[in-house]
């Protein structure tokens, strides 16, 4: 068993999928997972092309949750030419209030790039309390939008290629590059 993040074309297609490479475990002594007791982790990053009505073809790198805290993974997609990642998640509300936006805004900064992160919020059947906080986020870090109730929400933004033109031009950060 894997915790996967699929995408499928227009068509219904499966066009790509990521298994999620870091497997969270956390104890904080009041709350505990180890997803690696009933997980398997995935082995490769995954990135994919998308088409836009207008023509524009986005590079998307793909993740899953506690991925969002291991940069290597995201520079990676950075080198690969990625303009948007997505972050699919379910961060404990714990873990969710104390880093996540900044971790979220950390990977949009460094990459360049957007992050789109859609995030489970709210109290489970089975006790467990999710953070939420579903954001679109800029290459500059700036917040587009997000979704602070918990509950089932939508999260709209504008992504517009001249923005990370604009951003990669101005602060060419990732030519400046000098460890791999």
């Amino acid at each position: 068993v894997r915790n996967s993040s699929l995408v499928y074309s227009p068509a219904g297609e499966c066009v790509a999928r990521y298994d999620k490479i870091h497997l969270c475990r956390f104890d904080n002594g009041r709350e505990h997972y180890d997803e690696g007791n009933t997980i398997e982790a995935g082995a490769a990053p995954v990135q994919f092309d998308l088409s836009a009505r207008s023509g524009h073809t986005w590079r998307v790198g793909l993740s899953v949750c506690y991925d969002l805290r291991f940069p290597e993974l995201y520079r990676h997609h950075a080198q690969a030419g990625a303009d948007i990642m997505v972050v699919p998640s379910a961060f404990t509300r714990t873990t969710g209030q104390a880093h996540w936006e900044v971790l979220l805004r950390a990977r949009a900064i460094e990459n360049q790039c957007f992050v789109l992160a859609a995030a489970q919020g709210g109290q489970h059947e089975n006790g467990r309390r999710t953070w939420g906080h579903s954001m679109a986020i800029n290459a500059w870090g700036e917040v587009l939008g997000q979704r602070t109730q918990a509950g089932a929400g939508v999260v709209l933004a504008t992504l517009e290629p001249a923005h990370l033109q604009r951003v990669r031009q101005q602060l060419p950060a990732l030519e400046h590059r000098t460890l791999s």
